[in-house]
Parts: structure tokens; C-alpha cells; sequence
């Protein structure tokens, strides 16, 4: 029997730089799970060879006039499920796009290049930017993260490669308090461990026994819904009843999609900001049928008596059922990824967008930048464009939110300009 997790896509990011084999990786994985077909196949012919890359670098004539890279989503499904690749650009410059691709991702696969690095080296030193990957989506709490070592079809001694590399990622991984799900030797170009794990006849390549990539990435979790947090609910749509309904004894239905916990009738909430209660009496599934909701689906919730409720509203869980309660807050203690062209200083104004709810925020004080390479700490006053960094915000009326780290809904803002309208900071709640 199919495990339920098999019928939910599989939504994962690639990250690497520049010439690591992340294109060629992505076309591999296209070409092998025959996602691309054969009249497209030809026309990425170079001399008799497939180039894989081409498959997927149809955006470099856009990178070089300098237009902003976006993130590109690919599809393609095994037997066993279905899976959504988004492509970021690896650069520091693309920090946005890469967080940008993380915050909604099930998993990361990073790409390390054995051919850039001193593999023969027990001691060897990582590339930043595997650091800075890493570490960046860590940050964002994406729940899987693998490490796919490249290029070892390159290199003199490959089964060295592999473990002078796998040990350096060990080492830095629990100095950064990453937990890694998987770690990998393949060759994106040959095909080996990718897919299946044949390699030509080369069964223990790497003197690696474990499952290919694939694999791996069949058998991950999509991210679980946040059912071990209170019941939160953003409303995003009041619906005005003037029949006799049976259902709904002529009450609105507040619609929305449950962000935390779950709901069924007699519970007691709260709305927010109001701070008024009242009981559960239906919650209805999107075709009207009475049905018990949980964190991730999409709920209609009839009250048992009318309260003042509108668009941007919350309904929770009483407070007393929430571990480290949501603190209705005017201050925020917060970790900033800037996506603006202007920088951020204090005393700017923003719009700050949590659930459905609009708020206009202040930036207090700039605490510190990231280095994004280390994530260490540094003095700065503003945060220019692709920074990360620690920010006091001011908030204009209360939000109810919990730390990024326990809930990745109620933690979450995002900031938009005032004057152009455009996306310029997510935000997580410390």
C-alpha cells in the first residue's frame, strides 16, 4: 500500500555555484525520469553528446544582459511520486532568490564540486559557498537537507574524494548545528548514482553501497504540517449567509486555510486582535460537508454566536493552550533577508503582511548583519540588497506570532514597500 506521503509532491531546491554541475544535475535527473522529450533532447546535441545543462540554462542569456535571475521550477514525477525542482542562482548576489526558493521547500539538495577542492586534503577546507548554502537554508528550517559530492568520475581517487569531503561536511555540519539527512557520491555527467545506482557495472563506486539520489529524494517527507502547535487560523475570506441554511443557521462562515493545529466543533477561540471567544459550532470542507480540519487544509468555521470578525483576523486557540503563547507584541525581535534594492535603515516604514493581516512596521535599529558566508555577527547600520541580518522592528498595532523556529507560520512577515509595493524583506520571528 502507497505510504501517503508518495501521493504529495516533493518540493526541492538545488544549490550550488557557478560550474558545480547543478544544471547538468537537473538535466540529468529530467533525462533519466524521461521528463524531457526526445525532440527536445535533440536539440541540446553538441557534436553527438547530450549537453545537460542546456536543458535548464535557457536563463543565461538573461543573466548576462543583468536582469534579475528568478527562481525557475521544474517538474518531473517517478513511479513513486511527484517532484518540483526550484533552480536558484548559487551567486552571494541571489541571496533573495535562493531564500526566496527555501522558505517553501521539503528539501535541499546541496551540490559540493570534488574537483574544486583539495580531496586529497583529510584536513581540506570547504568552498564558502557550500558553507553559506548550508547554512542559509538551515536558517530557513528546510526540513531535509543532502549533500550530493560531484564530479568524483573526475578525480585520481574517488573513494578518497568522497571520504576526505564527506568528513570535512560532518565536521562542519555539527559545528553549525546542521542535521544532515543524507550524503551522496555522484557524477551528474556520467549518470552515476543519480538515478539508479548500476554506474555501468561500478555497483560500490566510492566504495558507497548506499541508495542514488533519486532514491533518496523519493523517500523524504514533504514538510509536516504544523499539528504539534495550537489551533491558528487566518481569515481570509467572511462569508455572508442570508438563507436558513441548515448547516450554518444562517451564520457567516469564516474561510481560510488552518496554519496550525486542527479544529472540530465545541472548541473555544479566540479572535484576534479583538481578543472576544466563542465555540466552534461546523467546521465545513471546501464543498460545504461538515469535516474536522487540520494544520495545512483549507476550513470554512461557523461560530456559535456572532463576533466581529474580518479579513486579516486570526482565530486561535485559547491561550492557555499554546506552549510559550503567541505574545500579542509591538516589538519584534527579528532575522532579516533583504530583497530591496534600497537598503534598510532605521526609522523606514514599512508594510508588514502576516497571515492576511497588514501592519505598518518601523525599523527600530539595525542589530547586526550575517555574514552570510559564516552566519558570524558584525556591526552594521543598514542591511544592503541580498544581506541577512538581526533587526528590531516597531510594530503599529500587535501581532500574535511565535519564534520562527516553532512555528515557520505564525514566525514568518514579509515586508513591502510603501510606495512601490514591492516584496522587500522576509522576516523571522527570533
Amino acid at each position: 500500500m502507497h505510504n501517503d506521503k508518495h501521493f504529495s509532491a516533493l518540493k526541492f531546491i538545488t544549490c550550488g555555484s557557478v560550474d558545480d554541475g547543478k544544471s547538468t544535475l537537473i538535466g540529468r535527473l529530467l533525462v533519466d525520469t524521461k521528463a524531457v522529450l526526445q525532440d527536445h533532447l535533440a536539440g541540446v546535441q553538441r557534436s553527438g553528446e547530450t549537453d545537460l545543462a542546456l536543458l535548464t540554462d535557457g536563463l543565461s542569456a538573461e543573466r548576462e544582459q543583468g536582469i534579475t535571475i528568478d527562481v525557475a521550477y521544474r517538474y518531473f514525477n517517478t513511479e513513486a511520486r511527484k517532484f518540483i525542482i526550484g533552480d536558484a542562482p548559487g551567486h552571494e548576489q541571489y541571496t533573495r532568490n535562493m531564500v526566496t526558493a527555501a522558505s517553501s521547500a521539503d528539501a535541499a539538495v546541496v551540490l559540493v564540486d570534488a574537483i574544486k577542492l583539495d580531496w586529497a586534503n583529510p584536513a581540506l577546507q570547504l568552498l564558502p559557498q557550500t558553507r553559506r548554502h548550508s547554512l542559509l537554508v538551515n536558517l530557513l528550517r528546510v526540513p531535509s537537507i543532502v549533500f550530493a559530492i560531484n564530479k568524483l568520475d573526475a578525480v585520481a581517487d574517488p573513494a578518497l574524494a568522497y571520504q576526505n569531503i564527506a568528513g570535512a561536511l560532518e565536521i562542519f555540519a555539527k559545528e553549525a548545528g546542521i542535521r544532515i539527512t543524507a550524503m551522496v557520491p555522484i557524477s551528474a555527467l556520467k549518470g552515476w548514482n543519480v538515478v539508479d545506482t548500476d554506474n555501468h557495472g561500478q555497483s560500490d563506486w566510492c566504495g558507497y553501497t548506499g541508495p542514488s539520489l533519486l532514491s533518496i529524494l523519493e523517500a523524504l517527507p514533504t514538510t509536516p504540517a504544523e499539528t504539534d502547535v495550537a489551533f491558528s487560523f487566518p481569515v481570509q475570506w467572511v462569508e455572508k449567509f442570508h438563507d436558513s441554511g441548515i448547516t450554518t443557521q444562517g451564520r457567516r462562515v469564516f474561510w481560510g486555510r488552518v496554519a496550525t493545529g486542527s479544529i472540530e466543533p465545541g472548541q473555544t477561540i479566540q479572535v484576534f486582535p479583538s481578543g472576544q471567544s466563542a465555540v466552534v459550532s461546523q467546521v465545513l470542507s471546501a464543498t460545504r460537508q461538515p469535516q474536522n480540519k487540520a494544520a495545512g487544509h483549507s476550513a470554512g468555521i461557523v461560530l456559535d454566536r456572532e463576533v466581529d470578525v474580518s479579513r486579516g483576523d486570526w482565530l486561535l486557540a485559547e491561550k492557555s493552550a499554546f506552549f510559550g503563547a503567541p505574545e500579542s507584541q509591538r516589538e519584534l525581535s527579528t532575522t532579516i533577508a533583504w530583497m530591496d534594492d534600497e537598503p534598510l535603515v532605521a526609522g523606514r516604514l514599512y508594510w508588514a503582511l502576516h497571515g492576511h493581516r497588514w501592519v505598518k512596521v518601523k525599523v527600530q535599529r539595525v542589530v547586526h548583519r550575517l555574514n552570510v558566508n559564516t552566519l558570524a555577527e558584525e556591526e552594521a547600520t543598514e542591511l544592503a540588497p541580498n544581506a541577512i541580518g538581526h533587526v528590531t522592528l516597531a510594530l503599529q498595532e500587535p501581532l500574535m506570532t511565535l519564534p520562527f523556529a516553532r512555528s515557520r507560520i505564525l514566525g514568518a512577515l514579509v515586508l513591502v514597500d510603501t510606495a512601490t509595493h514591492k516584496t522587500s524583506g522576509a522576516v523571522l520571528v527570533n
